[in-house]
């Protein structure tokens, strides 16, 4: 039987839709199963009480917020991209500029935290690109072409003590360990 909180956990962690075959794949589990989650899931979130709500367009599924909320989600996210980057969207844009193309859980496993709210700001601010990897299930972010441009480079090698940084033995070693641990669980 498929665990809803684990569908649950995709659909939260993705920034992207997922189709029903995508996470029938990931979770190991039929698309008749997966379907049957995703309409219990919208059972406990798609009410007007709720702050988040389970979108299903055609096959493609996504977790978001309530409609109903969004003026106020319009205003959070005026307020969020105006103005100066604060440290933590520095640190995580320069990570991305430093070991692009990453995921968001390795990301996370570099700096220790929950990046998902920063992930949105750097891509809304046009900083950041999210790309569709094909031996990912997640997506992976690079720095944009404009982020390059505003720091007055052509490449992410040209970036000051660029490849002394992206194979700085700290940071290799945190996402090889990642990589490991993640490895493992899937056998």
């Amino acid at each position: 039987m498929l665990s809803i909180c684990e569908l649950e956990s995709i659909l939260f962690v993705s920034s992207q839709p997922l189709t029903i075959k995508k996470l029938s794949v990931s979770l190991n589990k039929s698309e008749s199963e997966v379907s049957e989650a995703i309409e219990n899931l919208k059972l406990k979130y798609n009410h007007d009480d709720s702050g988040v709500w389970i979108f299903a367009v055609d096959d493609e599924i996504r977790m978001g917020t309530n409609p109903g909320n969004a003026e106020v989600i319009s205003s959070f996210v005026k307020n969020e991209v105006g103005g100066e980057l604060t440290k933590p969207q520095l640190e995580t844009l320069t990570v991305i500029a430093y070991r692009g193309p990453i995921t968001r859980p390795e990301l996370e496993q570099v700096r220790g935290v929950n990046c998902a709210i920063i992930i949105r700001n750097l891509i809304i601010r046009g900083l950041i690109e999210e790309k569709d990897d094909a031996e990912k299930l997640m997506p992976v972010y690079t720095i944009s072409l404009d982020a390059l441009s505003h720091l007055g480079v052509k490449t992410v090698e040209e970036l000051p003590e660029y490849q002394t940084l992206r194979q700085h033995e700290n940071i290799v070693q945190v996402v090889e360990d990642f990589k490991k641990e993640r490895d493992e669980e899937e056998y």
